[in-house]
């Protein structure tokens, strides 16, 4: 009996330890939609300052887990540019491409098999890209922000609203934003093995820092 109580405890034990906990239960939820048909230009395009987003200045990460523990990656090759007018986030706009190939993570196994048509499908839909649609002030969690975009990954395109920190001042416009996404919503439906499934939601992190050019020689 005491070896039976002690096997029920362990049991439990392990039930709720932090390596089986879903590591995007309270984070912010993207809202996924109908994917907008044109993105809008950023307003007075013409007076927008080009920034460059790249692997060297920025982050775009994810935790992804299953019932037996949780495991995080990221994207070490992307591009992008945000179109900043009158340094204002509202005003302007942010394009990313990812290179769906550089996926890495701890285990060389996992980011080979993200790679594979259980996922990611990378040799099908080489690239995802995000282009954002609008910004708005205010956001939940105390974010500044916020932020829709679509997004066209595995093949599916569609608007993903979600909440940002959004900061511009004279070296850099910076986003920062932590949100959980569903992998079903853009057809990633692989279910893992009967005895270790993986969870629908994945925990999205990113940090984008787009330098500005010496404000002092502008005149």
């Amino acid at each position: 009996m005491n070896r039976l109580i002690t096997g029920i405890a362990l049991l439990a034990l392990a039930a709720t330890s932090p390596s089986c906990a879903n590591p995007a239960a309270d984070a912010a939820k993207a809202v996924t939609s109908e994917a907008a048909a044109r993105p809008k230009p950023p307003a007075d395009s013409a007076a927008a300052e080009t920034l460059r987003v790249t692997g060297d200045n920025s982050r775009i990460e994810f935790v992804g887990s299953k019932v037996t523990g949780s495991e995080g990656g990221r994207f070490e090759k992307f591009s992008g540019t945000v179109y900043l007018v009158e340094a204002a986030p509202e005003k302007s706009r942010v394009e990313i491409a990812i290179d769906m190939n550089s996926v890495a993570t701890d285990s060389g196994g996992l980011a080979e098999h993200l790679k594979t048509a259980d996922f990611f499908d990378a040799p099908k839909f080489p690239e995802a890209t995000f282009v954002t649609t609008d910004i708005r002030p205010g956001g939940e969690k105390g974010a500044t922000h916020t932020v829709t975009g679509n997004l066209d990954l595995h093949g599916v395109k569609k608007a993903v609203t979600f909440p940002a920190t959004i900061k511009v001042d004279t070296a850099a416009a910076t986003l920062d934003a932590e949100f959980a996404i569903s992998r079903k919503d853009f057809g990633i439906m692989y279910a893992g093995r009967a005895n270790d499934l993986i969870r629908d939601e994945v925990l999205i992190k990113l940090h984008v820092r787009a330098p500005r050019a010496d404000r002092s020689s502008r005149s």
